[in-house]
């Protein structure tokens, strides 16, 4: 673990150095995000965050082949086509902050760096079903492993609405994941706990800690489409990379029943990280179609809206967000040590929890939550709490692929 962990602090300090340099590349090139009506954010705020994200990945993952320790990761080129998936959504992401390009042109960019990772053997080739499906064309694998990054890059893009929030949603949800890998690589070989996936998890949390500290309320720069898709796209490749580790038809025949519960984490933990933005992409959809819009059209329903409009400010909505995070992804990945209806008796708790912090008093407690705290600005007097503050942001993807 102690590999891990300097991994974890070597791409969270290269991602904390280099975010400035990132800010200023933003300027240079116009990569600015401006003010619209739907916007929670106040003041055009540069956008190329993801640069330095990147930077820590690379970084990080040139370190790892160095490594003793990890030099069996390196024996497949999975690991560098996740690097160079990475790479080309970030470029991507940068043009398109840039210039702002249109959804297919991003569509097709996306499915070409799924693609890359595919052809560097980071496929499908099973899926954790009770009867332990097996993909065995090449062509449905290349489907389904493409599919999976096209979807886990837009759920993360779609979750980048309120400052800090996709960076710190990702570091709960791949420290859970982290800990189910590395928790996997124990059982499943007690002599060597070198993992791609707890590797790539590692440098994940690393890069999105480096960053937070540029990006929490008030925040100084944005990840923008550069890092949102760079972050999905590295999480899906480890948890591909898990499925690809685990024989199907051996795993049949040791475990039944509950037993073969930690094997749906590779698909279960993914969804549990990305789950509320996908509901609200859903209900997104739903809404927009009922009002005969297009699914696409932008609004302020979303779910970051709403937290707004309850009441409570910037900084503490983020913070409940988190907790909800924290609450599905860790009782996700407590599957692999405990018992299901353990689980789901804890799981169940820490709902409760998590539903009095959203919707009981704390929306209008805790001064030191409030967001005038953090920026220094007066507090209205004998006024009422305005629906959405005056800083903050929504997602840079928002009203053109949504």
């Amino acid at each position: 673990m102690r590999a891990y962990l300097l991994l974890m602090l070597v791409a969270a300090a290269v991602t904390y150095l280099s975010t400035p340099a990132a800010r200023w590349i933003a300027r240079r090139t116009n990569a600015i995000t401006a003010v619209r009506a739907r916007d929670v954010h106040a003041t055009p705020r540069p956008r190329l965050g993801g640069l330095a994200m990147l930077l820590g990945i690379v970084v990080s993952v040139l370190l790892a082949s160095q490594m003793p320790f990890l030099s069996g990761v390196f024996e497949t080129p999975q690991a560098w086509g996740i690097v160079g998936g990475a790479t080309i959504v970030c470029l991507l992401g940068w043009a398109d902050d840039v210039w702002d390009l249109d959804w297919v042109t991003k569509l097709a960019g996306q499915v070409l760096a799924a693609g890359f990772m595919a052809l560097m053997q980071v496929q499908l080739t099973w899926l954790p079903t009770p009867g332990g499906l097996t993909i065995g064309d090449s062509n449905q694998s290349l489907i389904a492993t493409v599919f999976v990054v096209v979807v886990a890059m837009n759920a993360v893009n779609f979750v980048d609405g309120l400052d800090g929030l996709a960076a710190g949603v990702i570091a709960i949800g791949g420290s859970a994941f982290l800990l189910y890998t590395y928790s996997l690589t124990q059982q499943a070989s007690p002599q060597d706990y070198s993992s791609l996936a707890t590797l790539m998890m590692a440098v994940l949390v690393g890069v999105c800690i480096g960053f937070l500290p540029h990006n929490f309320f008030p925040s100084h720069i944005f990840m923008g489409d550069s890092g949102s898709m760079v972050l999905g796209l590295v999480f899906a490749g480890a948890a591909i990379t898990v499925t690809g580790n685990i024989d199907p038809a051996a795993t049949r025949d040791a475990l039944s029943g509950a037993q073969r519960v930690p094997l749906f984490i590779p698909l279960l933990l993914p969804v549990a990280v990305v789950l509320l933005p996908l509901l609200d992409m859903g209900m997104a959809v739903v809404r927009r179609l009922a009002a005969g819009k297009s699914p696409f059209h932008p609004d302020r329903m979303h779910l970051h809206h709403r937290m707004l409009a309850l009441g409570h400010s910037h900084r503490r909505a983020v913070l409940i967000l988190y907790v909800w995070a924290a609450v599905f992804s860790f009782g996700a990945a407590a599957l692999v040590r405990w018992e299901w209806r353990v689980v789901l008796v804890g799981l169940g708790i820490a709902i409760v929890v998590a539903l009095v912090l959203t919707l009981g008093p704390l929306r209008t407690r805790g001064r030191f939550l409030d967001d005038d705290v953090a920026t220094g600005a007066q507090p209205a007097v004998d006024a009422p709490a305005p629906a959405v503050p005056a800083s903050g942001h929504t997602s840079t993807h928002e009203g053109r692929t949504r």
